[in-house]
C-alpha cells in the first residue's frame, strides 16, 4: 500500500468509512467482460489480462467444484451502434464489439460451461438493462464475487450496483484488471472503501471452500420462481 492510500485510508475510517460487510451464504459468481476484445492486447480497447484469467481460472474451479453459479458478461452493438447510445461517441472503439464478431466471445481460457448463463449488456454496470439481479435473485444470491474488466469501468459500475441491488459485494483484487496501473489502484481503493470488499484470491477461496456438497441451484431457482410469480398469476 502506498503512502497516499495509508494515509487516505486512515483518514476514511476515522470518517465511518471501509467498514467490512463479509460475506453471506449464497454466492454467485460473475465474470465480467473477459471477452477478446478486452483481453486480447492488439485490439483497441484490449488489455494483457494473463494473470487475472489465471487468477478468474481458479474461482471458477472452486464455483464449479462447489456447485454454485456462475455468469459471464459481454458485450455487443448492432452494426449501426443504435443501441450503444452516447457512450459510442465517448469510446468509439466500442465499434469492434458487435454481434457476430470474435471479438464479444468470452476468452477461451475461462470458456462457460453449459449452464453458465451469458448475459448482453450495452453499458458499463452487470446489472444495467440485464436480467441479473433477476437471475440472482431466484436462485436466493446474497454475495457477488466479481472478477473482469476494466477495474474503473465496467468492474467498478458492477459493484456500485450489487451494492444498490442489496448483495454484499466482493472484488477479488488478482482477478480484475485495468489497462493502467493508475485508474486501477484508485478505483480498487474506492470500491473497498465504500461499495464492497477488495479481498486477496486467497481469502476468496478460503470462503469457497467452506461450501462442501454444493446446492441444488436449480430446484431453489424453481421454488423461488413460484414464490416470485404464483402459478394463478402466469399465462
Amino acid at each position: 500500500m502506498s503512502d497516499w492510500q495509508r494515509d487516505t485510508r486512515a483518514d476514511y475510517q476515522r470518517k465511518g468509512f471501509a467498514s467490512r460487510s463479509g460475506y453471506g451464504r449464497s454466492p454467485a459468481f460473475v465474470i465480467v467482460d473477459f471477452i477478446n476484445g478486452f483481453t486480447d492486447p492488439t485490439t483497441p480497447l484490449g488489455g494483457d489480462f494473463a494473470w487475472q484469467i489465471n487468477a478468474t481460472r481458479q474461482l471458477l474451479d472452486a464455483f464449479r467444484l462447489a456447485k454454485l453459479p456462475v455468469f459471464y458478461t459481454t458485450v455487443a452493438y448492432a452494426a449501426d451502434m443504435h443501441d450503444a447510445g452516447v457512450f459510442a461517441k465517448k469510446v468509439p472503439s466500442l465499434a469492434i464489439l458487435q454481434y457476430g464478431s470474435p471479438m464479444i466471445e468470452v476468452d477461451a481460457r475461462i470458456k462457460p460451461l453449459p449452464g453458465e448463463k451469458v448475459l448482453t449488456k450495452k453499458y458499463a454496470s452487470a446489472f444495467f438493462g440485464t436480467s441479473l439481479d433477476l437471475d440472482l435473485r431466484l436462485l436466493g444470491v446474497d454475495t457477488v464475487i466479481l472478477a473482469g474488466c476494466t477495474t474503473s469501468g465496467c468492474i467498478r459500475a458492477s459493484a456500485v450496483d450489487s451494492l444498490q441491488y442489496g448483495y454484499q459485494t466482493i472484488v477479488v483484487r488478482e482477478a480484475v484488471g485495468d489497462r493502467a496501473p493508475g485508474p486501477h489502484e484508485a478505483n480498487l481503493f474506492d470500491i473497498d472503501a465504500k461499495y464492497g470488499d477488495v479481498v486477496e484470491l486467497a481469502d476468496a477461496l478460503d470462503y469457497l471452500r467452506s461450501f462442501g456438497g454444493g446446492v441444488d441451484f436449480a430446484a431453489q431457482a424453481e421454488q423461488n420462481f413460484n414464490r416470485f410469480w404464483p402459478r394463478a398469476q402466469r399465462r
